[in-house]
């Protein structure tokens, strides 16, 4: 029986990359595919010849093609992706961009910021992701409908790997997915970055153009270990124009500014700007003082994203799982699009002009 390129490609569609969880034909780890009477030759392209998955890998695709062709022989050459001047050394090769959501205080609305922008920059067309990486605290099931929904676990290649949960076509992971609503996190340092790092290298995140991480407020132990385990696109801090509030994020941003982490600062978002009743929505009342997110943003060096109005629409889109971005009230609305939109660029413009950002490494 001829060998036929169609089939054999067929036959590979079938093996499974371990880092999103497709197949290889789909994700474009397949080339120079030549057949040569009963010789099957082709190149597989990974992120890098250290993985240890490479035999499995080798083994499955040799598998695929000989239960098509038995008498095949098949001739696989592995070879290292060649990186982009933006990829540099990441740790996720599918994904694009790491945004990093940071605040100094909690309750300054930082979850409600990183799920709408989450949403808004797919709105504007990108493949996106969120990790909900507040590990005390995580509200992001809550705000997405998704409280009471466990993930599954898929093994690949001899490895349990999680599968992200769904939310408006957004994948999602969050500690609120393993525990009980009403149960107490009570993790130290050593289990802290084991989560995150699983959040990271244990889910199966599809190809992205930005994955955004909702971080806990302050410069703990998380944000220690998401600088140490992948290098950090840029992040975005939230705050409230209250002095108070300014206080506590300038340490949030100082912390990404260190020389040893060297995280470009995006932007700021201003959230809680001015209190605007329904009955009067042309009226605006500063309930925290002005200015405090344009003080951020000229400290940083960065720009003011947007700003947020105090709306009840917000709070009802948070509780009741669906977030303002995708409600029909404009205000609220336009003002998230608009943060995303200068994310958008902000990001591009980072890319253009920066170099990668590097992981933190420690001795």
């Amino acid at each position: 029986m001829e060998i036929k390129q169609e089939q054999v490609l067929a036959a590979l569609g079938k093996v499974t990359d371990p880092n999103t969880g497709k197949d290889l034909v789909s994700m474009n780890m397949v080339e120079d595919l030549r057949i040569e009477g009963r010789q099957v030759n082709f190149t597989v392209v990974l992120p890098t010849l250290s993985a240890d998955y490479k035999s499995d890998l080798t083994f499955a695709c040799m598998a695929a093609v000989q239960e098509v062709y038995a008498d095949a022989e098949v001739n696989i050459h592995l070879m290292a992706r060649a990186q982009t001047a933006q990829e540099g050394e990441q740790a996720l090769p599918h994904v694009k961009n790491i945004i990093a959501v940071a605040s100094g205080k909690g309750g300054v609305g930082k979850s409600t910021i990183s799920t709408n922008l989450a949403l808004g920059l797919k709105a504007l067309g990108a493949r996106v992701g969120l990790i909900d990486a507040d590990l005390y605290g995580p509200s992001i099931p809550t705000m997405l409908g998704l409280n009471g929904q466990r993930p599954q676990i898929r093994e690949v290649y001899g490895k349990p790997k999680i599968v992200p949960l769904q939310a408006y076509g957004l994948p999602v992971i969050s500690m609120g997915f393993i525990i009980e609503p009403e149960q107490a996190v009570v993790l130290r340092g050593p289990r802290l970055a084991g989560i995150i790092k699983q959040f990271f290298h244990d889910v199966l995140w599809e190809p992205l153009d930005y994955l955004v991480v909702d971080l806990p407020p302050g410069t703990g132990d998380v944000q220690l270990t998401l600088v140490q385990t992948v290098p950090v696109t840029g992040a975005i801090i939230v705050t409230t124009p209250q002095e108070v509030a300014i206080a506590d994020a300038v340490k949030a941003m100082n912390m990404f500014r260190l020389p040893s982490v060297d995280v470009p600062i995006l932007g700021v978002v201003e959230n809680m700007s001015w209190f605007t009743p329904p009955e009067l929505p042309d009226k605006k009342y500063y309930l925290f003082g002005q200015g405090g997110g344009r003080k951020m943003a000229d400290m940083s060096g960065s720009t003011l994203l947007g700003q947020i109005p105090i709306v009840e629409q917000i709070r009802e889109g948070g509780d009741s799982g669906k977030p303002s971005v995708l409600g029909d009230e404009p205000l609220t609305k336009n003002a998230f699009l608009e943060i995303a939109r200068n994310t958008f660029k902000q990001v591009a413009e980072r890319n253009e002009k920066l170099a990668p950002t590097k992981m933190v490494h420690t001795s």
